[in-house]
């Protein structure tokens, strides 16, 4: 069993569990949240080794969450990596300035999404 830990903040259940599905096929451990919040709570009680953000969050969106756990001592040196499929012009660069190491969009190419994170897990 991989021992890598990798939290998925994402609201759509669909794409929870697909990438869900996704990292199960290479051994990895998963933790879900639906919202930024409980995402928070969760990081700070498992200490993941990577977080995929969804940036539309209910409640709390995906980039203040990231900033969140940026300033927290514990959590700053998690990896996170924004998911989403809010791809506008200038929108990597608001995820890479709120702390995030990589950008994904929606929808997710399954044959490439297992090479793209595990280049972020150190």
């Amino acid at each position: 069993m991989n021992e890598e830990k990798v939290l998925i903040i994402e609201d759509n259940e669909l794409n929870r569990k697909l990438i869900t599905s996704l990292l199960h096929l290479k051994n990895y451990q998963v933790l879900e949240a639906e919202d930024a919040e409980t995402g928070i709570e969760m990081a700070r009680k498992y200490v993941p080794d990577l977080i995929l953000m969804d940036i539309q969050l209910p409640g709390m969106d995906g980039l203040t969450a990231t900033r969140v756990l940026k300033n927290d001592i514990d959590l700053k040196n998690i990896p996170i990596v924004a998911v989403t499929s809010y791809a506008m012009s200038g929108d990597e660069d608001k995820a890479i300035a709120a702390g995030c190491v990589g950008y994904i969009t929606k929808p997710i190419e399954t044959r490439e999404f297992i090479k793209s994170i595990s280049e972020y897990i150190y």
